[in-house]
């Protein structure tokens, strides 16, 4: 039954997206017919490139860092840059090669879309990606929507998720005739920490450029730092089994074509690390840790997007992504641990088809389906082997009217299961869910103010491993709800001389509940546990951000000041005795800064980042109390032309005062690290 029954519906799945990609075509069959009228000559521009400060245009609340803001950075990863953002927290288990993980205004890591230059990354057995594999190397923008991006026309997968991170790596850029980019830069700084990469850009022809792009991290992560202990000793010990080797590769083709673009990438990623663990231990000295694992992934990934007429414009997009994972415990080593020693094998298949049509101009309406088929194999015991197929379909609009802006949507989503036995399955799910959005302009002629709202309920898919890891998943799990209620404005200004040249003001206040949340409870067994859908969370907060920017002559600053208050109350169970309780290491109040300055080729920054105390675990006791920490950076670069090359200098001190802080308790932080680097753009 079940080999008979995976053919069929996955026949039925590609007819429909056939359909679908077709259905909007026949709308418009008669413009697309027609041809355009010749033109009597032909004339030859030349390419022009206009940069400039983006305005805020978003409906729903957007936050970003761009271009020289993420080269200013005292950031190594994606996840170092995204602690500057307001509503956001980062859960970083120690250092360099930690997992770093991002969660968006409470709401949890795994309902956090991540997307890469436009497509979702996924990790469908458990649902989080790691952050800290992202460079910030070629990155030409970071950014986070709560809600979903304002654009109607993406994939459906764009819609699925309370909230999103969108990566979007450099695209090549020439100036005048020139043929090729080189950047060549060497990282060199604490920890043993040594950090090459290269990007070259070349244009293929007139419509079709080539990017290349490679990096190379080693770190001991041997750091030292302080260990208290209750009523007992208070010495200095040092971080063990943090060590990484990674390489990352990347190849992108970007090309043009009349009415659209197209861009194709390889992405791989191979890493080996070691886990050095919490340190928990009773007796001095005995911290070491000996857990290592091992990653591959593989990424493929396409789009295109063609206006074949002044009404109807198309997106194509496709992926192909396979993930290695080997993790090793191993006894001997580390007496404290069982064996393990695990293999997962993840693949990912993915289409996608979305249409706009221009209804009339203030109105738009699209269209969007995809099928996605993930698997995932391992070497455990009475393993399920899961297949998942998913699909999902989004109609969307967006209309205008004066200062009005409104959009809805209305997400369908299926999702069917495999497993090796038909006992081990779990049932198929499917959900609508919808979204609207409001932005309204009270003065569009006299000042850039903008008042806006949403609403949106959505749920993410219980993972692989809740439902079928050996033992503990539980394949009867219900989907994990969220609903948001959003209400804010947006306040941006710019003035084409003087002394003051830009500022933008945000401010929102939000409400989000997550239902059926998805936690382990422990069976008869202690041993033993299970997943089950029991969890209620309120959350309420307001998230502000600050943005200006100065000009005294040759002398230029900008900041940015972000502040965020949150309550986060556990409401599932009133018998609790926690029942009201902050839930854990969610802060009430927490911060950033960013000061920038300029000064004849000289760049100063400076970075402060806050996170005020929260707790540990569910109880709001004193024994899980977590201490508020703090830290500051400081970086100064100097850039120097030599014959026809371009070079830049940079120093950098990340956590000035030697601060000892823990984001995750157990797991500690470094203290005062500095970093050299120096880059060759050609």
């Amino acid at each position: 039954m079940y080999r008979q029954l995976e053919p069929t519906l996955m026949n039925h799945c590609l007819r429909l997206f056939i359909v679908s990609c077709g259905c909007l075509f026949s709308l418009l069959s008669p413009t697309l017919g027609r041809a355009e009228a010749p033109s009597d000559s032909v004339h030859t521009l030349r390419e022009v490139v206009v940069t400039a400060r983006t305005l805020s245009r978003d409906v729903i609340p957007a936050q970003s860092l761009t271009g020289r803001d993420l080269q200013r950075l005292s950031a190594v990863s994606v996840a170092d840059a995204l602690r500057f953002f307001a509503g956001i927290q980062i859960k970083d288990y120690g250092g360099v090669g930690g997992l770093k993980t991002v969660n968006i205004r409470s709401m949890g890591s795994q309902h956090v879309g991540v997307f890469y230059d436009g497509l979702q990354l996924g990790n469908a057995q458990n649902g989080q990606i790691d952050l800290g594999r992202f460079s910030l190397d070629n990155m030409e923008s970071v950014s986070i929507y709560n809600g979903q991006k304002s654009s109607i026309l993406q994939p459906a997968k764009n819609y699925a998720s309370a909230s999103a991170l969108y990566m979007t790596t450099r695209r090549p850029s020439f100036e005048g005739a020139k043929q090729d980019n080189l950047k060549v830069s060497l990282k060199v700084g604490s920890f043993s920490t040594l950090n090459p990469s290269v990007l070259w850009e070349h244009r293929l022809s007139r419509s079709v450029d080539l990017s290349v792009s490679s990096e190379y991290m080693y770190t001991t992560g041997r750091y030292r730092f302080r260990y208290r202990k209750k009523d007992g000793y208070d010495t200095t010990a040092i971080r063990h089994n943090g060590d990484v080797r990674a390489l990352r590769a990347e190849v992108g083709l970007f090309g043009r074509i009349a009415e659209g673009d197209w861009k194709a990438k390889a992405y791989l990623y191979n890493s080996q690390r070691g886990y050095p663990g919490a340190f928990v231990r009773e007796e001095p000295g005995k911290f070491r840790h000996e857990d290592r694992q091992w990653d591959n992934n593989f990424l493929l990934q396409g789009s295109l997007r063609k206006a074949f007429s002044p009404r109807y414009t198309a997106l194509f997009s496709a992926k192909y992504a396979f993930d290695y994972l080997h993790y090793l415990s191993d006894p001997r080593l580390d007496v404290t641990t069982m064996y393990v020693n695990n293999h997962y094998y993840q693949q990912e298949g993915y289409i996608s088809s979305a249409h706009d049509l221009t209804l009339t101009e203030a109105g738009h309406l699209a269209l969007s389906n995809d099928i996605q088929w993930n698997t995932l194999r391992a070497d455990l015991y009475n393993f399920a082997y899961p297949t998942r197929l998913s699909v999902l379909t989004a109609l969307a609009t967006d209309w205008s009217l004066g200062g009005l802006k409104a959009q809805a949507s209305l997400l369908h989503t299926y999702i069917h299961d495999w497993a090796k036995s038909l006992d081990q399955v779990a049932p198929s799910k499917q959900e609508w869910t919808p979204t609207i959005v409001l932005s309204y302009k009270p003065f569009p002629s006299v000042v850039d103010l903008a008042l806006r709202g949403f609403y949106k309920r959505i749920f993410r898919m219980p993972t692989f491993n809740d439902l079928y890891y050996t033992f503990i998943g539980n394949k009867y799990l219900k989907p994990e709800y969220t609903t948001q209620y959003d209400l804010g404005l947006v306040y941006t200004k710019d003035w084409g001389q003087g002394i003051f040249r830009h500022l933008e003001l945000q401010v929102d206040g939000y409400l989000n509940y997550v239902d059926d949340k998805i936690i382990a409870m422990p069976t008869s067994n202690q041993f033993q546990w299970t997943m089950v859908n029991l969890g209620h969370v309120r959350i309420r907060g307001i998230d502000v951000s600050l943005e200006s920017a100065l000009n005294l002559g040759a002398f230029t600053t900008s900041a940015r000041l972000t502040y965020t208050y949150q309550r986060a109350q556990d409401l599932t169970d009133p018998s609790d005795s926690y029942y009201g309780d902050q839930i854990p290491y969610i802060p009430w109040h927490s911060g950033s800064a960013i000061l920038a300055f300029a000064w004849r080729g000289w760049d100063v920054n400076y970075s402060f980042i806050y996170t005020g105390e929260r707790y540990n675990a569910s109880a709001n006791i004193r024994e899980n109390h977590v201490q508020p920490w703090y830290t500051h950076d400081l970086s100064l670069s100097r850039s120097f032309k030599l014959y026809d090359n371009t070079f830049r200098l940079a120093a950098e001190v990340n956590n000035l005062l030697n601060q000892q802080y823990e984001v995750v308790r157990s797991y500690p932080m470094p203290g005062t690290s500095v970093k050299l680097k120096l880059e060759w753009l050609l």
